[in-house]
C-alpha cells in the first residue's frame, strides 16, 4: 500500500462516521450513504490537496454535494426534523419521558424557528464539535461570518425555547421561571 491508498484509508476509517452523521441530517436517509461515498471519492481524487484538519474540508465537500443533490429549498428544515427524530427508547428508559419530550420538542421548536444558516452554525459546533475556524470552511463563508451567525443563533436559540418554557409553564398553570438579567 502507498502512502496515498494509507493516507485514504486513515481518513476513512477515521471520518466516516462523522461524514455520514452530517450528511443523513441533511439528506433523505436512503441518499445519505450514496452522499458519503461521494465525499470519499473527492476526497480520494483530492487525496494530496486535503488540509492536515481533514473534517472541516470534507464537511464542505459534503455540505456542496448535498446542496447540489437536493437544492437549497428546505435543506435547514430538513435537519431539524431528522433532529426531532432522534430519541430511540433506550434514551426514553433513563429519562421521565414527559419532561424531556417536551423538552425536546421545544428544542427542536427553537432551532426550527432560526434561519438556516444560523442554524447551520449552532449544529456545527454544538453537534459536530468544529471550532469556529473549522466550521467557517465547512459552511462556506469567512470566519467572521461564522462566528456572527454563530452568535445570532445562539442567542435565538436560547430566546426561543425560554419563551417556549414560559409559555408551557403557563399551560401547566406554573409560574415562569425568573429572567435572569445579564449586564453588558
Amino acid at each position: 500500500m502507498d502512502e496515498q491508498e494509507a493516507r485514504f484509508t486513515r481518513l476513512y476509517e477515521t471520518y466516516y462516521r462523522n461524514v455520514f452523521g452530517y450528511v443523513v441530517l441533511r439528506a433523505a436517509p436512503q441518499a445519505a450513504e450514496d452522499l458519503t461515498g461521494e465525499v470519499f471519492t473527492v476526497a480520494w481524487r483530492k487525496i494530496d490537496e486535503i488540509p492536515d484538519q481533514p473534517l472541516p474540508w470534507l464537511l464542505g465537500v459534503a455540505r456542496n454535494l448535498v446542496r447540489q443533490s437536493h437544492g437549497a429549498a428546505g435543506r435547514a428544515r430538513g435537519l431539524v426534523d431528522r433532529l426531532a427524530g432522534l430519541t430511540t427508547e433506550t434514551d426514553l428508559h433513563a429519562w421521565d419521558v414527559a419532561d424531556h419530550l417536551i423538552a425536546r420538542d421545544q428544542a427542536v421548536a427553537a432551532l426550527r424557528s432560526l434561519p438556516a444558516k444560523e442554524a447551520e452554525a449552532v449544529t456545527l459546533t454544538a453537534w459536530h464539535g468544529l471550532a469556529p475556524a473549522e466550521a467557517a470552511r465547512a459552511a462556506g463563508c469567512s470566519r467572521t461570518a461564522f462566528i456572527v451567525r454563530l452568535h445570532r443563533g445562539r442567542r435565538r436559540l436560547a430566546r426561543a425555547i425560554e419563551a417556549s418554557q414560559e409559555s408551557t409553564a403557563r399551560a401547566h398553570g406554573r409560574a415562569p421561571r425568573p429572567r435572569v438579567i445579564q449586564e453588558k
